[in-house]
C-alpha cells in the first residue's frame, strides 16, 4: 500500500481475555511479569507497537481485569456467556464493539506476555504489503498469535456458530492468507498451567 492508503487503513486489536484459568489455579492474567502483570503486558506489547484501537474481551475474572487496566487507553467488552462458549464467541464480542474507523482486527490472546512488539509490527507491515485479507506469524512451520484480519472478512467471523472455531474460518479461508516467517516461539507461548508460567516469566 501506498503511504497515504496506510494512513487511512487503521487496526485495531481485540484481546481475548475471557478464560477461567482452570489449569492455572487462579486469575492468570493478573499474574506478575515483571514490574506489571500479564494482561498489562500484552497491552504495552500492542500499544508500544503502534496499535491503539484495542478493546479487551473480560469474561470470569472481569472485575479484577477492568480494576487492572481501568488507566489503560483500551475499550472493555464483557463476554457474559463465557462459561458456554469459546474463543470464537468470545472473539465476535469484541469485534462488534471494535472502532467503526478499523480496517483490520488483530487476535490477540491475553495470557501470551511472550509477544514481541517487533513480531507485531512484522505481522502489520506483511498485511500491508500482502494483499492478502489474513496475515499469520509462523514459527517452525507452527502458526501462532497474533494474527490479522481485512474488514471484508469480518462477516464471516460474525457468522461463525458457538460449535464453530475460529481455526474453522481459517480452514475456510485458506487461500486468503499470507504466512510469515518470524524468528521467536513467543507466538506459539500461552500461559495455560503454573509450570508454564514459572519457567517463561521474567528472570527464568
Amino acid at each position: 500500500m501506498e503511504s497515504a492508503a496506510r494512513q487511512d487503513y487503521r487496526i485495531g486489536a481485540v484481546v481475548l481475555a475471557a478464560g477461567q484459568s482452570c489449569r492455572m489455579g487462579s486469575p492468570k492474567l493478573i499474574l506478575p511479569w515483571g514490574s506489571r502483570t500479564v494482561i498489562e503486558q500484552v497491552i504495552l506489547t500492542l500499544t508500544r507497537a503502534g496499535v491503539t484501537e484495542i478493546t479487551v474481551v473480560t469474561g470470569a475474572q472481569r472485575e479484577l481485569i477492568e480494576n487492572v487496566l481501568k488507566d489503560y487507553p483500551v475499550r472493555l467488552a464483557h463476554n457474559g456467556d463465557y462459561a458456554c462458549s469459546g474463543m470464537a464467541t468470545t472473539f465476535q464480542v469484541g469485534l462488534e464493539t471494535l472502532a467503526s474507523c478499523c480496517q483490520a482486527v488483530m487476535i490477540v490472546l491475553g495470557d501470551q506476555p511472550t509477544i514481541e512488539e517487533a513480531v507485531v509490527q512484522q505481522v502489520i507491515e506483511m498485511h500491508l504489503q500482502s494483499g492478502k485479507a489474513i496475515t499469520i506469524p509462523s514459527y517452525e512451520m507452527r502458526r501462532g498469535h497474533p494474527w490479522l484480519v481485512d474488514r471484508r472478512l469480518w462477516p464471516d467471523l460474525l457468522r461463525l456458530t458457538k460449535e464453530q472455531t475460529l481455526r474453522d474460518f481459517l480452514q475456510a479461508h485458506q487461500d486468503d492468507i499470507a504466512y510469515i516467517q518470524v524468528d521467536t516461539p513467543g507466538i506459539l507461548l500461552d500461559l495455560d498451567t503454573p509450570e508454564d508460567y514459572n519457567r517463561l516469566r521474567p528472570g527464568n
